[in-house]
């Protein structure tokens, strides 16, 4: 039997997101996080006595300030070389050749893969052969699949990619292939990175993103960590479990508010739904972004008073959890009561609006040309964030918005007439 543990971005010393400003938020800690999860992978691997790691690209999160980060890699790889595991690493696009401008002599257990070409390993004592090949700049456009080694008969394949695939929500699009690409390889299990969101793809042959070991903003939210996959004598997965190593739990909780008609009810809905979201913390510090939901005649009133709702859901923090919990952002997306039949019978003009805000909140209104070239120039991580706010739940928050705006303005046109 085979034991080997899949990890992938790490992004050692990378900020977390929208806490440090939080008043009372331990600091020093969540700049830690990314770090005290690596030493969890390790402990993991030392425990389960695993015969090899595999990580699959931006094990950093770029060039070093200084060498404690790659001082900080470097005594967690002797823990494993001083237990004979043996890691096999490639680059990805936050740590490629063409990025980090210092080194560091690694222990002889680490194997990293070469970025002019893929190559192959074999972990030694086992028929096991590791397929990879590195970043050798930042961007990456084409298929690296094709020129993979073919599989080693006899043996247990695995390839080592650091991919896109067809495309991915906040990710760059680098080394794109198909999921036909990897199935058809014929190799055993494909040990993905890039994307950080944990998912399995395929199960024959495996195809598994790991995910990154510690979120790092919301929408890195849920549990993170590494795959620990166990193979059978006969080269078969036996298992694949998703193993949590985060040390801080990113977390998005909703707190319904429909038909709240006393103000003075909001803060135990609050501390409900935090209590119920630490409890899905598996013990872990809760970073939370809390929204407020459904059809309320208060709707007006929390927007206004959105200072208020902050210091509520930071008052219900502390009774439930005292430092166990942080409140990266409060919002208000509650809609308001109205009767919306009645609004469209007073007259033509009303109802071409109301199914004008229908048809804009099932549709899928795209970004103008204009935008889309825009975005184009700004630097990968800046990009990201404000796509993820103009797509998906950032754009659907907007419509929520303009829809409530312009449903408030028609009821109060009415009423004064």
């Amino acid at each position: 039997m085979i034991r080997f543990l899949h990890t992938a971005d790490s992004h050692l010393d990378s900020p977390m997101r929208g806490l440090e400003a939080y008043e009372g938020a331990p600091v020093a800690a969540l700049r830690e996080a990314t770090r005290r999860a690596f030493e969890g992978l390790v402990a993991l691997a030392l425990d389960e006595q695993v015969d090899f790691v595999v990580i699959a690209g931006d094990l950093y999160d770029g060039d070093w300030r200084d060498f404690s980060t790659g001082l900080f890699f470097t005594r967690q790889m002797a823990r494993l070389h001083e237990a004979d595991i043996p890691v096999y690493l490639i680059a990805g696009n936050h740590d490629a050749a063409s990025v980090l401008t210092r080194r560091l002599t690694l222990p002889p257990n680490v194997h990293a893969f070469s970025t002019r070409a893929p190559e192959s390993l074999t972990v030694p004592g086992r028929p096991v052969v590791i397929h990879g090949r590195g970043f050798p700049h930042r961007a990456v456009p084409e298929n690296l699949v094709p020129d993979y080694p073919a599989p080693v008969p006899g043996s247990l394949n695995i390839g080592l990619l650091h991919t896109s695939l067809t495309g991915a929500p906040c990710h760059d699009a680098y080394a794109p292939c198909t999921l036909r690409d990897l199935t058809e390889k014929g190799y055993d299990y494909w040990a993905l990175g890039h994307v950080h969101q944990p998912q399995v793809l395929a199960r024959d042959p495996w195809v598994v993103f790991p995910g990154n070991l510690q979120g790092r903003h919301i929408r890195e939210s849920g549990p993170r960590g590494a795959w620990l996959v166990t193979v059978g004598e006969g080269r078969e997965i036996l298992a694949a479990e998703h193993r949590h190593l985060d040390v801080v739990r990113w977390a998005r909780v909703m707190v319904d508010v429909a038909g709240l008609a006393d103000p003075t009810e909001l803060p135990g809905r609050i501390g409900e739904a935090l209590q119920a979201a630490l409890a899905d913390a598996d013990g872990r510090p809760l970073a939370a972004r809390v929204t407020l939901t459904g059809a309320t005649a208060r709707h007006d009133q929390l927007k206004r008073d959105l200072p208020q709702v902050r210091a509520d859901c930071l008052g219900q923090a502390q009774v439930v959890a005292g430092d166990g919990i942080w409140v990266e952002e409060v919002e208000v997306a509650t809609t308001p009561l109205y009767d919306l039949a009645d609004l469209a019978a007073r007259d033509e003009l009303t109802g071409i609006v109301l199914e004008a805000l229908h048809a804009a909140g099932e549709g899928d209104l795209a970004l103008p040309a204009e935008a889309q070239e825009m975005l184009r120039v700004l630097p990968p991580e800046i990009r990201s964030d404000i796509e993820a706010e103009l797509r998906g739940e950032g754009r659907a928050a907007l419509l929520g918005d303009v829809r409530a705006i312009l449903l408030e303005t028609l009821a109060r046109r009415g009423g004064a007439e």
